[in-house]
């Protein structure tokens, strides 16, 4: 009797768990989460993201805000940002000079990596950062 007991404890403790963590770029109804199932399904996987092989950088942002509105967006030069509660999804020519490429990183990875593309958006390194977007607590 103890061991099933054992076994009930770990597997509600393990449910639990997986109940409780999160993907960065999870789909939840939790305020503005990144549409990641959407980009996988509307996009092709590559080794580093997503590609879309035909449209260019400002129609797939479009189509991905029109899907899921960003807090925020931003375009810089040749490439697109999007910023949702916890991610930034980065859109930029595809390498072989036609199409798109999707990337979905944290707001803090996301946010070290293209630094120099969002001077207005919020460092998650500062002292008053408050986080990617709405919420209580802040």
């Amino acid at each position: 009797m103890k061991t099933a007991r054992r076994i009930t404890v770990t597997l509600l403790a393990t449910v639990a768990l997986a109940a409780c963590s999160s993907d960065p770029d999870d789909d939840d109804d939790g305020g503005n989460a990144v549409p990641s199932s959407w980009i996988r399904g509307a996009y092709s996987s590559s080794g580093t993201g997503y590609v879309d092989r035909t449209d260019p950088v400002s129609k797939v942002s479009d189509e991905i805000h029109d899907n899921t509105r960003a807090v925020d967006r931003l375009a810089d030069g040749k490439m697109a940002f999007l910023r949702y509660r916890d991610d930034i999804v980065a859109i930029s020519p595809h390498a072989g000079g036609r199409g798109s490429l999707i990337e979905i990183d944290d707001y803090r990875t996301g946010y070290s990596r293209w630094r120099t593309h969002l001077g207005s958006w919020p460092d998650p390194n500062s002292a008053s950062f408050r986080g990617g977007g709405p919420g209580s607590g802040k």
